[in-house]
């Protein structure tokens, strides 16, 4: 139904940002909401989820990223969700690279995927992807730096255990990251 929507990010949270086109506030379930800014202009490719008993737009930095998501859909036992964090944890080529090699192991690194539903990925999506080239979350220990209280929000918002993410504070506090997408990118990369 909507193919993208251009305005500007109103709000950011850690599971979604708010695109304000022409006084209407969209929420979207965006893979980083901390890649935008909050003010500034953006174009956000959108896919609209309608199922029984919830409505929901997730929203993509590119039309690749978005077909990516659609066929990860395609996969039995992979929904919305799962396709996000998906997304959110891996590049597109590194996931094209899992599936054109059957990298079962790489693909049970994302939260909610197990072995068989990483078997059906790679069955489902061999030779179809391009090859190769919530709430808030108040951590255990809050610390004082918002913007590593964010990434660890986003961390859990995109499917983590709130333990593991817990065990990952004092990690990303010494990591040298300043803001929360540094953080979150940092946090990303440990737990994969």
């Amino acid at each position: 139904m909507y193919e993208y929507l251009k305005g500007v990010v109103a709000a950011i949270t850690p599971s979604f940002l708010v695109l304000e086109v022409q006084g209407v506030g969209y929420r979207l379930l965006v893979t980083n909401p901390y890649a935008y800014q909050e003010g500034a202009a953006a174009t956000v490719y959108v896919q609209q989820i309608i199922r029984d008993n919830d409505q929901a737009l997730y929203g993509f930095v590119s039309a690749g990223e978005k077909q990516t998501f659609n066929q990860l859909l395609t996969v039995t036992g992979i929904g919305p969700k799962s396709a996000l964090a998906i997304l959110a944890n891996a590049s597109t080529d590194g996931l094209a690279g899992a599936v054109a090699a059957g990298d079962v192991t790489y693909l049970t690194k994302f939260p909610g995927i197990g072995k068989k539903t990483a078997q059906q990925i790679i069955l489902d999506l061999k030779g179809k992807l391009a090859a190769p080239v919530g709430d808030l979350f108040t951590p255990v220990a809050p610390v004082a730096d918002p913007a590593l209280n964010d990434a660890l929000a986003a961390l859990v918002a995109l499917g983590y255990p709130d333990k593991t993410v817990a065990k990952l504070t004092t990690k990303l506090a010494k990591s040298g990251a300043k803001t929360t997408d540094a953080y979150l990118r940092e946090g990303l990369r440990l737990l994969s």
